[in-house]
């Protein structure tokens, strides 16, 4: 095995404890979802309009960061091999 497949690997099993970290950080709401499915609408809500600058807003930010380098080195770790 390569130096390099060794660190995308450890990276890789970082990435998934952080992201599953993360995931089980969040609430517990599902309104998300199903306001998107039931055609709720945009709500123009003082917190909604804010919702990126809070504590939840960040943890979703750091989960979709966190998706898209798991896929990355996902992919990097097959091509590699």
């Amino acid at each position: 095995m390569s130096v390099v497949f060794m660190v995308l690997t450890a990276v890789m099993l970082i990435l998934c404890v952080a992201l599953v970290a993360v995931v089980l950080m969040q609430s517990k709401n599902a309104s998300g979802f199903s306001s998107a499915i039931g055609g709720m609408g945009e709500s123009k809500s003082y917190w909604d309009k804010n919702k990126g600058r809070s504590i939840e807003g960040k943890l979703a930010l750091y989960t979709r960061v966190l998706a898209v380098l798991y896929f990355v080195v996902a992919f990097v770790l097959c091509v590699i091999k």
